[in-house]
């Protein structure tokens, strides 16, 4: 039995560089969460991919999502457990 050959209709380009809030969305995050991987203070990862136009930053889709692909794991230092005090009535 021979199959048709399928044709795929070319992909529309699109334009990639989002706001902060934008990229939030497209990543299913809050937007803290972006402000958050900008920041310098982070140990152990590359630089976050932002292009900053004066006051503005802008992102792209493309470089964001590659630098997920390749960011070291775990990013944080894990959080230690609280211990709770046994309490003893007297």
């Amino acid at each position: 039995m021979k199959t048709k050959p399928v044709t795929v209709a070319p992909a529309t380009p699109v334009l990639d560089i989002l706001t902060p809030q934008e990229l939030a969305a497209a990543l299913k995050v809050k937007p803290g969460w972006v402000y958050e991987m900008m920041r310098p203070r982070r140990i152990n990862t590359q630089p976050f991919p932002v292009f900053r136009a004066g006051k503005y930053l802008r992102f792209s889709l493309a470089a964001v999502l590659a630098w997920m692909a390749n960011a070291p794991r775990p990013c944080y230092k894990p959080r230690r457990k609280r211990t709770h005090k046994a309490v003893t009535r007297g």
